[in-house]
């Protein structure tokens, strides 16, 4: 083979191969957000077909599946142990095809042929090539696991709380976290770590002799993965926060989901305690056969810890707890809202059954902060943010908007909408625009697809249309946003913000 031809046949190669690295970048980072979950990879591939550019040069091939462009990335792909073996094996692959597509045809006639085939079929390669890594990656997370169990064995003083919930259970760990230092030494699962893997990473990096109390947050988005993490870290306590209508696209009903939160009652010991928040129906309906519970509420409920005298406004919220004895006392906060009532209650009860008095929790509920993106406020002199982006459901979303309506000025909303909420998501949030539109001077909905179910909401409750925007990103919302005339202050609204593997 001359020279000319092998000029001919490398540079479209090469094109091709710098289209495809891109094509596998996005793919390799979509896996890691959802959780190197095959199942789940494929159920976001068939939902987002749609956003790649279709075939416009045969010999471009590689670009079959290249991403449009993003704004901008939330959460970047980060360069793990687990993705640079998945990289590893994908290369080996290819060289592994390619060479036997060169040596078998020396001419080169279907070598072009051959890499845009191979090529087109990255996601696939990229499944196959953790399906190979799979004993690999299974024999790693044990070993992993085991040294985190031994860690753990070895604090015979070290007493674990275990938190989950559909919503509120972050908010919740920092909450405690907060009341209980006041006498303990406290390691807490940090930001939204909440995976078996993140947690045993945790333990083992950061777990030392002199933790007393260790509070992790447990999620889970099918059957068995409570479990899974109760038998990692064994809690003696647990808290159960709420259980609603999140991640149904994987559990299929509120039913699955009720059961897998109760995964967390189910591995208590004897001499532990489940600490139930009993405003919640499911949670409510659900406590029967467990006799070590202790409940709690934000209303006058029940024989456990409950709350009364609750005042919001916009500098805080106030309430008075009362305990199981009869015991009142009365507390303040800077967290805006009745919402965080509950949470607190029951931070309250987990931490005065650990022996801190009520008196002395008073001082602590005071240095509680706001959790980073959950109502969280930004005093900009003519515009105030509440940032509840982190993410959204029903409740918490109802409960934004409860928030919103405490202030004076220009309610504005911008908002997605929820998601991952299966057969009901329509639904809901055709709900939640109607809630919307009951408490907003303003609507500005990001996205124009996914949102029609609130624009359906909103327009049915009688919002005027001229006062609803539909843009196409936040930025733009953001930018109309700041556009708007207005002598009052503008009270704004960012209710959740859609993952990147959305």
């Amino acid at each position: 083979m001359d020279y000319w031809t092998i000029f001919v046949w490398t540079v479209p190669a090469v094109i091709m191969v710098a289209g495809s690295a891109v094509a596998f970048r996005h793919y390799l980072h979509m896996f890691q957000l959802n959780s190197y979950k095959p199942r789940v990879q494929w159920r976001w591939m068939r939902k987002n077909y749609k956003q790649y550019r279709k075939l416009l040069i045969p010999f471009l091939g590689g670009f079959l599946f290249w991403p449009e462009p993003k704004e901008r990335v939330k959460i970047p792909l980060k360069y793990t142990a687990r993705v640079k073996r998945l990289i590893a094996t994908t290369a080996i692959l290819t060289v592994l095809w390619y060479s036997f597509v060169w040596c078998s045809n020396e001419e080169g006639v279907l070598f072009l042929f051959e890499l845009w085939l191979g090529l087109a079929t990255i996601p696939g390669v990229l499944l196959f090539a953790n399906w190979l890594n799979g004993p690999m990656e299974k024999a790693i997370r044990q070993r992993y696991t085991k040294d985190a169990i031994k860690k753990l064995d070895a604090h015979s003083n070290l007493t674990a709380i275990g938190i989950t919930g559909s919503y509120g259970k972050t908010s919740m760990k920092h909450y405690l976290n907060t009341l209980l230092r006041a006498k303990f030494n406290v390691l807490m699962t940090p930001g939204s770590i909440n995976t078996p893997m993140g947690v045993v990473k945790v333990v083992r990096e950061e777990l030392n002799a002199a933790h007393e109390i260790f509070i992790c947050e447990m999620g889970a988005k099918q059957a068995g993965d409570i479990k899974e993490l109760c038998e990692i870290v064994r809690p003696k306590y647990g808290v159960l926060t709420s259980v609603g209508p999140q991640h149904l696209e994987s559990f299929l009903t509120i039913e699955n989901v009720t059961a897998t939160k109760f995964e967390l009652a189910e591995a208590l010991p004897n001499n532990g305690n489940l600490f139930a928040n009993i405003d919640n129906e499911y949670i409510a309906n659900n406590l029967e056969k467990y006799s070590n519970v202790t409940t709690y509420s934000a209303g006058d409920m029940g024989n456990g810890y409950h709350t009364k005298d609750i005042a919001v406004s916009e500098r805080g919220t106030a309430f008075t707890i009362v305990t199981p004895a009869g015991e009142e006392e009365r507390f303040e906060t800077r967290l805006i809202g009745e919402h965080n009532v509950v949470n607190l209650a029951g931070a309250i009860a987990v931490a005065e059954c650990l022996g801190i008095p009520l008196k002395k929790l008073r001082g602590e509920m005071r240095k509680i902060e706001p959790v980073a993106h959950r109502l969280e406020l930004f005093d900009r002199g003519d515009t105030l943010v509440i940032d509840d982006s982190y993410n959204s459901n029903p409740a918490g979303a109802k409960a934004a908007l409860d928030t919103l309506a405490l202030f004076e000025g220009v309610k504005i909303l911008v908002t997605p909408g929820m998601i991952e909420l299966g057969t009901k998501q329509e639904e809901l949030n055709k709900a939640f625009g109607a809630q919307a539109a009951a408490v907003c001077d303003v609507i500005v909905l990001v996205g124009a697809a996914q949102t029609k179910p609130i624009q359906a909401g909103v327009l049915e409750a009688g919002f005027a249309p001229e006062h609803l925007i539909v843009v196409d990103t936040l930025q733009e919302g953001m930018a109309k946003v700041n556009a708007l005339p207005s002598a009052k202050r503008k009270i704004i609204l960012l209710e959740n913000d859609l993952p990147d593997n959305f």
